[in-house]
């Protein structure tokens, strides 16, 4: 698999991780009545969490996306 190719995946599961984990807990808050939809606190909530899945995405990214001995030899 060329880098480009692992590059995009990698950053859409990171994505998916993002939202899957931001909206569970949205729905947790929302449904606590800790706030209501569209307030400052479920942007914060999704701000945060994006963040939290930056950081890990970037400290994570040497594991997953350095090249290996099998995608040195390509097949043109």
């Amino acid at each position: 698999m060329n880098s480009t190719t692992r590059g995009v995946i990698y950053v859409s599961v990171w994505v998916v991780i993002w939202g899957t984990a931001s909206s569970l807990v949205d729905w947790v808050l929302l449904n606590a009545d800790l706030y209501e939809t569209g307030s400052f606190g479920q942007a914060a909530t999704f701000i945060g969490y994006g963040a939290a899945a930056a950081v890990l995405a970037v400290k994570l990214s040497q594991r997953f996306l350095l090249q290996t001995s099998d995608d040195d030899t390509s097949a043109d």
